[in-house]
């Protein structure tokens, strides 16, 4: 099969590699599309925790949808056809050679396993976020179904209530997730700041009720001019020291600065002196598995009932052969919103 990699130099190419094995509790998925994401690129810059140069070159891939091409002889809960969520290529350097693996649904084909042929006691916790999709979800837009899913989760987590005044920080799919989910959940006092008029639009078309331009407006004046004690939480949807310290001054007594995603470096310098005695700073840089599939429901609720509309977060689709280009254009921020990549 093909696949996309990220190589020991940074570069990326598409290579010939050997289908994954899948054993008897497992099914073969022929990938239908991958969702690009904010940590393919720390991956492919080398910065994301816990993946060293020596695991290169990589697989990447985390967003994938395909479909069910064979299943291993205990499987019960999958048939082929059904279209399913999360597969991955597992890093098996007997079968792939030098290749490890961030996920590897950027690959023709990938694995996903069978929740129903485990006791349940011995479930993976990842078999329980491989959805099988109904048939009227469209499969490639069915990608950004993984952010809706990990935004959600990640809300909840935070323990943000409907009472709440919340700063976001970011305009990409992500940010944008955020301020629809809380939307929908009731939290409506929500600050978004942004960079251009353009996402300013953006931001408030998925329900942020005001937008701040940092480049036009002094955003801790602003904000404390519409609260004065601050915030209980400021969202940093994009992973930066410097939104980081900035939030400092954003939030109120035991305010909460929540990082969401993989951060750019490990070591940060962080800048308190404007924040109260009070403050916590959380990171949620690998969502759950077993809490994305306990909101996978409420997901798809939303999907359903046209609440949630999967098209509104997506801006460009790129065939697999173009990948590498789409990627180059993903880095140099030209992909406004959601990137997906369609097999």
């Amino acid at each position: 099969m093909k696949a996309f990699v990220a190589d020991k130099d940074k570069r990326l190419k598409i290579v010939e590699i050997p289908k994954p094995h899948f054993n008897e509790k497992q099914a073969l998925v022929k990938l239908i599309a991958n969702g690009m994401c904010g940590s393919d690129l720390k991956l492919i810059h080398q910065e994301f925790k816990g993946i060293t140069p020596d695991q290169y070159p990589i697989l990447l891939g985390h967003e994938g949808v395909g479909e069910i091409a064979e299943t291993g002889s205990l499987v019960k809960g999958l048939k082929k056809g059904d279209k399913v969520l999360l597969p991955f290529v597992d890093a098996d350097k007997e079968h792939l050679g030098e290749y490890g693996s961030g996920w590897g649904a950027l690959s023709e084909y990938a694995v996903v396993n069978d929740a129903k042929a485990y006791p349940k006691e011995q479930v993976p916790e990842l078999a329980l976020a491989q959805k099988v999709l109904p048939e009227d979800v469209d499969p490639v837009d069915a990608v950004i179904i993984v952010t809706f899913r990990e935004v959600l989760s990640a809300i909840k987590y935070f323990g943000i209530k409907k009472e709440d005044a919340v700063v976001v920080y970011g305009s990409g799919p992500v940010a944008l997730t955020f301020i629809k989910m809380m939307n929908l959940l009731g939290i409506n006092d929500i600050t978004a700041i942004v960079r251009s008029k353009i996402k300013a639009d953006n931001v408030m078309a998925h329900g942020a009720a005001r937008a701040l331009n940092s480049k036009e407006q002094e955003v801790t004046e602003e904000v404390r001019r519409m609260h004065p004690d601050g915030v209980p939480y400021v969202i940093d949807a994009v992973g930066s020291e410097e939104i980081i310290n900035e939030a400092m001054g954003l939030i109120c007594d035991r305010g909460e600065i929540l990082c969401y995603g993989v951060p750019s470096t490990e070591k940060m310098t962080i800048d308190f002196s404007k924040a109260n005695y009070n403050w916590k700073i959380n990171f949620q840089q690998m969502p759950r598995k077993g809490e994305e599939a306990e909101v996978h429901e409420q997901v798809m609720n939303w999907i359903r009932a046209g609440k949630l509309c999967m098209k509104e977060f997506i801006s460009d689709y790129f065939e697999f052969e173009d990948a590498v280009e789409a990627y180059r254009k993903f880095d140099n921020k030209e992909i406004r919103k959601k990137g997906i990549i369609v097999f």
